[in-house]
C-alpha cells in the first residue's frame, strides 16, 4: 500500500513538474505558447520560423515586420491571432490596433483572440490577463469594453482595437500596429485606385496611429507589384523605413531565397503534407501563372513574364480619350447556352485623331448568346461605335443571325483567325510597349488576363475581343500573313 502510495506520489510529482516546464516554456516562446493553447496544431519549419521571427519582433530586435507567404500556410493563425494573445499575457498594458481587407474579417480575428483568451489553459498561463465577463460595448460606467471592435484587459491599460483596412481607428494609438491581408481580390489589386487608397490610409490614418516606438507587422500574399507591401518595400529602398522581410514561396526558388528560406534545392513544396507539388500544381493550373507566381510564388511579377507587361498599361493609362475618328466593339463569343461557360469577350476600343488607340469599356459576360448578344448591343450603343468585330472560328453563323435578332441593322464584320493567337496578338502587344494603346480608366479583369496570359496557353475571351478590336483599328492584319484572317462584310 505504501509503495501504491509512493508511486502515485511519484507520478502526480512528475507529472506536475513537466506541467510547470511546459508552462514556463509557453509563457516565454510563441511556438510553446501556440502548442500549449492549441496541442492539435500541426507544425512545419516555417511555422517555426515565423513563430522565432516574432519573438525577435516583441522582445525589441525587429520594429517593422513584412511576412510574406502563400495562402492558407499559417501564417494568420500565428501572427494575427495566437500573437497578440501572446502579447496581451506577457505585456498586458500593450495597446494593440489589427485590421484586415474588411471590418468583418478584422472583428472574426477579434473574437478568435479573445476566444483565445477565455481558454482555461490561457488561464494558467496567464492568470492576471483576463477579459470582461459581459459584452460591453462602452465604458461609460467604468467597465472594461468587451465587444468585436475592441476588447480591454481588465485592470490594465492594455487593449485590442479592430478595423477594416480603409476604416476609422482615430482617437487612439498603438504600441504595435498589425495589418493582415489588406487586399481581398484580384480586382481591388489591379485597381490603381484602390491601391492608392490603400496606401493614402496606411499613411495618413493607419501610420498617425502609432505611438512613439511603436512597432509594425504587414502580412500578406502579394497580389500585385504596387500593392502595399510593394510600395513599402519601394519606400524602404529610397532611404525609407527599413524592413526585415520574411518570404516564403510554396515552391522553393533558391536563385531568389531569402535567410529565411531553408530549402536549398528547386521544386521542394513549402509544407508538403498539406500542399505537396502535385496540389500545388493543380492550383497553378486553375490560377494561371501570372496569379499563382504572385500569390505564391510572392513574386508579382513572373519571372519569364507574359507577352504584356502591366507596366505598360498603367504607364500609358488616361483619364480622357482624346477626339476619336471611328470606335468598334471586339467580340469573342461563348457558344455554348449554358451560363457556366466561358465569358463572352465584349471590348471597346477606339481610334484616336492622334492615330493612338484608345480602350473605352469592357462589358464581357457570362451567359447565354441571347444575354451576350444584348450586351453587344448595348455597347455598341453606349459608345455610338460604327461596328462591331466578331471571331466566328466556332460559332459560324450562328454569332450573326444572334446579333441581328437583337438589331437587325447592326454593322458587323466576322473575322476568321487561321493561325496561331500569339502571331497575331504580338503586334498589339507591341502597340502597348511603344505606348501606342491607352486604357481609357481602369479594367482590372481584362488587364488581369492580359498579364497573365503566357503564349502557348488557352488565351481568354476578354483579351481575345481587345485584340480583335485593336487589329481592326489599327491595320496591323494587313502586316501579317494572307492567311492569318479574312474578312467579310455583312448588314451594311
Amino acid at each position: 500500500m505504501v509503495i501504491a502510495d509512493n508511486g502515485f506520489s511519484y507520478r502526480m510529482n512528475t507529472e506536475f513538474v513537466k506541467e510547470q516546464y511546459e508552462r514556463k516554456k509557453a509563457r516565454t516562446s510563441l511556438l510553446d505558447f501556440t502548442l500549449y493553447t492549441m496541442p492539435e496544431y500541426e507544425v512545419n519549419w516555417h511555422h517555426k520560423v515565423i513563430c522565432d521571427v516574432l519573438d525577435k519582433f516583441l522582445n525589441g530586435d525587429i520594429d517593422r515586420l513584412l511576412i510574406e507567404m502563400p495562402p492558407r500556410h499559417g501564417k494568420s493563425e500565428l501572427a494575427s491571432r495566437r500573437f497578440p494573445a501572446y502579447v496581451m499575457g506577457r505585456y498586458p498594458d500593450t495597446s494593440i490596433i489589427s485590421c484586415s481587407y474588411s471590418a468583418d474579417l478584422a472583428s472574426r480575428m477579434n473574437r478568435d483572440v479573445q476566444r483565445i483568451i477565455d481558454t482555461p489553459e490561457y488561464r494558467n498561463l496567464f492568470p492576471d490577463s483576463r477579459l470582461n465577463e459581459s459584452n460591453v460595448r462602452t465604458d461609460s460606467t467604468g467597465n472594461y469594453q468587451r465587444n468585436s471592435d475592441m476588447f480591454e484587459i481588465v485592470g490594465h491599460k492594455g487593449f485590442y482595437r479592430s478595423s477594416g483596412t480603409g476604416g476609422s481607428i482615430t482617437g487612439m494609438g498603438c504600441n504595435i500596429g498589425i495589418i493582415d491581408d489588406p487586399i481581398k481580390n484580384r480586382e481591388e489589386a489591379l485597381s490603381p485606385t484602390y491601391r492608392e487608397k490603400t496606401w493614402e490610409w496606411y499613411t495618413s490614418t493607419f501610420y498617425t496611429r502609432l505611438e512613439k516606438n511603436a512597432k509594425v507587422m504587414l502580412i500578406m500574399t502579394r497580389w500585385h507589384e504596387d500593392d502595399l507591401a510593394g510600395r513599402i518595400l519601394k519606400q524602404a529602398e529610397e532611404n525609407g523605413e527599413q524592413w526585415e522581410v520574411v518570404c516564403i514561396p510554396a515552391i522553393s526558388e533558391p536563385e531568389s531565397r531569402s535567410a529565411y528560406d531553408i530549402r536549398t534545392e528547386p521544386g521542394i513544396a513549402l509544407w508538403e503534407n498539406k500542399y505537396n507539388l502535385d496540389r500545388l500544381s493543380g492550383i497553378r493550373a486553375v490560377l494561371g501563372p501570372y496569379q499563382f507566381a504572385a500569390l505564391y510564388q510572392q513574386r508579382p511579377t513572373p519571372i519569364t513574364g507574359g507577352m504584356w507587361k502591366y507596366a505598360d498599361i498603367d504607364k500609358h493609362r488616361v483619364s480622357k480619350a482624346p477626339q476619336l475618328t471611328r470606335i468598334v466593339v471586339g467580340v469573342d463569343p461563348a457558344v455554348t447556352s449554358d451560363v457556366k461557360s466561358d465569358e463572352t469577350g465584349i471590348v471597346v476600343v477606339g481610334l484616336g485623331k492622334d492615330k493612338d488607340l484608345y480602350v473605352l469599356g469592357d462589358y464581357s459576360i457570362k451567359g447565354t448568346p441571347l444575354e451576350w448578344a444584348h450586351q453587344v448591343v448595348y455597347a455598341y450603343e453606349s459608345h455610338d461605335a460604327d461596328r462591331v468585330i466578331g471571331e466566328v472560328n466556332n460559332g459560324g453563323d450562328m454569332i450573326e443571325s444572334t446579333l441581328r435578332f437583337v438589331m437587325k441593322s447592326l454593322p458587323y464584320t466576322p473575322v476568321h483567325a487561321s493561325r496561331g493567337k500569339q502571331i497575331r496578338a504580338e503586334p498589339i502587344a507591341a502597340m502597348y510597349e511603344q505606348g501606342q494603346i491607352h486604357h481609357v480608366g481602369s479594367f482590372p479583369m481584362l488587364e488581369g488576363q492580359m498579364v497573365e496570359w503566357v503564349p502557348g496557353e488557352k488565351s481568354p475571351d476578354r483579351m481575345d475581343a481587345l485584340v480583335w478590336a485593336c487589329t481592326e483599328l489599327s491595320g496591323k492584319k494587313s502586316s501579317l500573313s494572307p492567311t492569318f484572317v479574312s474578312f467579310s462584310n455583312s448588314g451594311m
